[in-house]
């Protein structure tokens, strides 16, 4: 029995602290950087890139290969292919070791595309988790306004819950009617009602937060609030993430108009082999050598196409500057739109402050005149109202003015 007892105790204490558990916004970022398949998917990418870089280099030292060939020919009764162009057979076996020079600027701008490559993938990363970020905000700002409307819920059916038993009291004792009570109760009924409608909407903005952030848990836990502060933007708009590919494409351009020129300047190889090539005739064992030689080749005509190259290299930086210009446009449009829409919000929640203590107070009155039987059940029911009604306007405007926080510290990158 003595076991039993402590066992009993332990789960207690253990569903006790499971209660207690409170999460932070930092842990469901953690989580969801750390959980996200396209961040992982971006920096292998990135390695990717790097081991193109390292395969660059290695394709322009000495290649080496080994090669093997026979042939045989027959002649049945005169019949079959001239021996002097086939010699009858023949059998190779050679190593060749051969090697393409090009110029250093050639190899540089290589080089430097595959940094671009890079460079625009580390920008990926930064604007996916700044997307991941102002998501996994968003839910968390939701879910905390449901934990917000339960709370609230909460304390309104406690209050009229302990009401309801004088409320009940005085009616035996003929201070109230009975139909009093009856409408008292409806208003209480209600309350619990709103009451598990925002603890399923809770459960569910915390389900959702759980599975944007990749966390595979089904307890519901209670969350901090969430402490976001505007962010002023210091650095050069040039240097934002949200610019940064606008650079790097117009860097990329014109290394692509190098690239182009290169791939018109004249280019040499030269090769060395050595091994047996024989056609098996006489002294077919002194058919070991080797040879050297080497491959010119440069570009003298081709139908126009480089010009056409630069000609869609010249669209395609027309196309980015467009686009530069238009999201210029709109980055400070929407700068400017949430900062107006913040300031409008602060002062909306200060008037309803200086409402809600009004309402706060007339319930505290009511509840007091209650007890000695001096109040209209109506007044009552109406006073619980308006002070449901102010405090869920006042949580509403609260989530959405940290919604529009979130919007605006998403773009201050």
């Amino acid at each position: 029995m003595k076991y039993i007892i402590i066992n009993l105790f332990l789960l207690f204490l253990t569903c006790a602290s499971c209660l207690g558990q409170t999460k932070t916004l930092d842990d469901y970022l953690q989580q969801a950087v750390k959980n996200s398949p396209l961040l992982k998917d971006l920096n292998n990418q990135i390695l990717s890139a790097q081991l193109d870089s390292v395969r660059i280099k290695a394709g322009f030292r000495p290649q080496v290969t080994a090669s093997s060939a026979g042939m045989y020919a027959p002649v049945i009764r005169r019949y079959g292919y001239a021996s002097a162009i086939t010699n009858g057979q023949t059998l190779n076996g050679l190593v060749t070791v051969s090697k393409a020079f090009i110029g250093k600027d050639y190899l540089n701008a290589q080089f430097a595309g595959l940094g671009l490559q890079r460079d625009s993938l580390r920008n990926s990363i930064k604007l996916s988790e700044q997307d991941l970020r102002r998501t996994i905000i968003g839910q968390y700002i939701t879910a905390y306004g449901s934990l917000q409307q339960q709370r609230f819920n909460q304390e309104i059916v406690d209050l009229l819950s302990k009401e309801e038993n004088l409320l009940k009291r005085l009616t035996r004792s003929n201070v109230y009617r009975q139909s009093d009570y009856l409408t008292f109760l409806v208003t209480l009924k209600q309350a619990q009602l709103q009451l598990s409608q925002t603890r399923l909407q809770y459960k569910t903005d915390y389900a959702t937060l759980n599975y944007l952030s990749g966390v595979a848990d089904t307890a519901i836990f209670e969350i901090t609030k969430p402490e976001l502060q505007k962010t002023i933007n210091t650095t050069e708009r040039n240097a934002s993430i949200f610019f940064k590919q606008y650079q790097l494409d117009s860097i990329r351009l014109i290394n692509s108009r190098k690239l182009i020129d290169y791939s018109y300047r004249p280019k040499l190889s030269v090769f060395a082999d050595g091994g047996y090539n024989s056609d098996l005739t006489a002294q077919y064992y002194k058919n070991f050598g080797t040879s050297i030689g080497f491959s010119v080749s440069m570009p003298l005509y081709d139908g126009g196409q480089r010009k056409l190259l630069y000609k869609k290299l010249s669209l395609e930086q027309e196309t980015q500057r467009n686009y530069k210009a238009f999201f210029n446009n709109q980055y400070t449009q929407q700068i400017n739109q949430l900062n107006q829409q913040i300031s409008e919000y602060d002062k909306l929640i200060a008037e309803i402050n200086e409402q809600f203590k009004y309402s706060e107070s007339l319930i505290k009155v009511d509840t007091q005149l209650l007890q000695t039987g001096d109040l209209k059940i109506a007044d009552l029911i109406l006073a619980v109202n308006n002070y449901l009604t102010i405090k869920n306007l006042l949580t509403q405007n609260i989530i959405s003015r940290l919604q529009l926080i979130n919007q605006l510290n998403y773009w201050s990158r």
